[in-house]
């Protein structure tokens, strides 16, 4: 199950283009848990990779 959480410690900047509704989603569900975008941006992606599989 995905769960969200509040903490990471060190960063480096990358920029990238979303899809508008993509970002809405993403900005909604950071509001409805009191975090930032980036934070929840970052656990989805990782949580991507953590459950792909790869060839």
């Amino acid at each position: 199950m995905f769960k969200l959480k509040k903490d990471y410690t060190e960063y480096e900047n990358k920029s990238l283009r979303l899809p508008k509704d993509l970002i809405e989603q993403v900005q909604q569900l950071a509001i409805d848990n009191s975090m930032s975008f980036n934070k929840v941006v970052i656990q989805c992606i990782e949580y991507a990779l953590n459950h792909a599989e790869f060839k």
